[in-house]
């Protein structure tokens, strides 16, 4: 991973032990001696993550992650306190001033390490979120408004894992006021539970008595439908062996044992905002290729994804000797209805008439708008005399009722149809298509509402 880590600390030792962690881990390091000096730097330089020491001279820790905050431009970076102080009220300070995580003096290496990746994904997410929210806004489509999410990681619900009653209340105690905590003492029930309950997190103690926390970690990053949960565990002192193993297997974060409420707490809202930032990304990722992909007015798929998935059927139709057909539907006299009931009125007879062709299509098929008002259907394993009898069952259901427009207006259309199928071991998706648009056009000649089938 690599990313620009400002190090702020008025100690020359202290900033070139961390500089030297950090460079060794292929980090970019910037450095600073005072919080002056770090402000003035983070306001012409990149940074992807400050790690800033609470006790300086000038405007301590504190003041300086209070002034990172206030500023548009550089509120976004996430803050890693460096502090010796182990005050519960200077943890809430700390996270009053704007901290996102806490790392205590002396920085052991595993720590500083799963401390600074953790916020340096959380800082790529949140600029990936926000670039798509600006480009949404220069499309005219409405981006994500990022005030929204100022909060993502302030409530959700999580499964703690833990058999230890007294601890496990302490654990719910501290995580209440702002997060639904289910706690459950058995891994086995654990992972049960996951399957009716969508958890933003799991938290999972290392000491439970007669199973193995390590494994239930692996199990759940094993499974595709909470693959992405995000994993804190719970360890004692002297388990760095299982640490590394835990970090290794996809573990998110630890605790160290006792463990301290608002460390708790600032390690829970740094993982479920991450979560929440994922998961945002992911639909639209989803979203973006489902778009690509399909017909915005129909639903169906478009001509791009039609023609790369037919000549992938082909070449494997003539691979296999197994057969392909191909179904090319057209309304019959569509131009009439737009010229006389509008555009509008255009739109709700393709709808309708995608919902029929989706409706009489079967499962193994695949159905597409071509464009206009020109559908298809790809047939694997369908010879032409099959392909023939859907081509009819579609053009009868959409002959068999009116298509209403609007309130006062039914309008009756029919559909030609050309069927094709793979003929020649020379036979492309090319070849194969323009039989299908040729039987088509036949259809069309000999009176439209019917179905043709090209014998090649």
């Amino acid at each position: 991973m690599t990313a620009r880590v400002l190090v702020v600390d008025d100690i020359i030792a202290n900033v070139r032990l961390l500089e030297a962690r950090l460079t060794a881990e292929y980090f970019e390091v910037l450095t600073a001696f005072s919080g002056y000096e770090a402000l003035e730097l983070l306001s012409r330089e990149r940074v992807d993550v400050v790690l800033l020491d609470v006790m300086m001279p000038g405007i301590d820790g504190f003041e300086t992650a209070r002034r990172i905050k206030a500023n548009a431009k550089t509120q976004h970076v996430p803050i890693i306190m460096v502090t010796a102080l182990d005050q519960a009220s200077d943890r809430i300070q700390g996270l009053q001033a704007g901290a996102d995580d806490f790392l205590r003096k002396p920085v052991d290496d595993v720590a500083l390490l799963t401390r600074v990746k953790n916020v340096v994904r959380l800082k790529s997410l949140n600029d990936e979120m926000m670039s798509r929210a600006a480009t949404s806004q220069q499309l005219g489509l409405g981006g994500q408004p990022f005030a929204h999410w100022a909060e993502a990681g302030s409530s959700g619900r999580i499964l703690l894992v833990e058999d230890h009653p007294r601890a496990g209340q302490r654990m719910v105690e501290a995580l209440s006021k702002s997060y639904r905590v289910d706690v459950e003492p058995n891994p086995q029930a654990a992972l049960l539970r996951t399957a009716d309950v969508a958890y933003d997190l799991m938290i999972v103690s290392l000491s439970l008595q007669g199973a193995d926390g390590l494994r239930l970690c692996s199990q759940v990053r094993s499974l595709d439908r909470i693959r992405h949960m995000p994993l804190i565990i719970l360890i004692d002192e002297g388990e760095q062996a299982r640490l590394l193993r835990g970090l290794d297997m996809g573990v998110n974060d630890y605790l160290n044992r006792p463990v301290d409420n608002n460390e708790l707490v600032a390690r829970v809202r740094t993982q479920i905002t991450r979560k929440r930032y994922s998961d945002f990304l992911r639909n639209r990722i989803e979203e973006s290729v489902e778009m690509a992909i399909t017909d915005g007015l129909t639903g169906l798929y478009n001509r791009r994804y039609m023609e790369t998935h037919l000549a992938t059927l082909v070449a494997h139709a003539q691979e296999t000797g197994r057969p392909l057909s191909l179904l090319i539907a057209d309304i019959d006299h569509f131009k009439r209805v737009n010229d006389t009931h509008g555009h509008d009125a255009g739109d709700t007879v393709l709808r309708e008439f995608a919902t029929r062709f989706r409706r009489n299509t079967r499962g193994i098929d695949m159905a597409c708008r071509l464009g206009g008002e020109e559908f298809v259907i790809i047939m694997p394993e369908t010879e032409l005399r099959r392909a023939f009898q859907i081509g009819e069952r579609l053009r009868a259901a959409i002959a068999s009722e009116t298509f209403r427009v609007n309130p006062e207006t039914e309008l009756r259309m029919t559909a030609s149809v050309g069927v094709a199928t793979l003929e020649f071991a020379s036979d492309t998706s090319a070849t194969l298509y323009k039989r299908a648009d040729n039987a088509l056009y036949a259809a069309k000649r000999e009176g439209r509402n019917r179905v043709i089938a090209d014998a090649a």
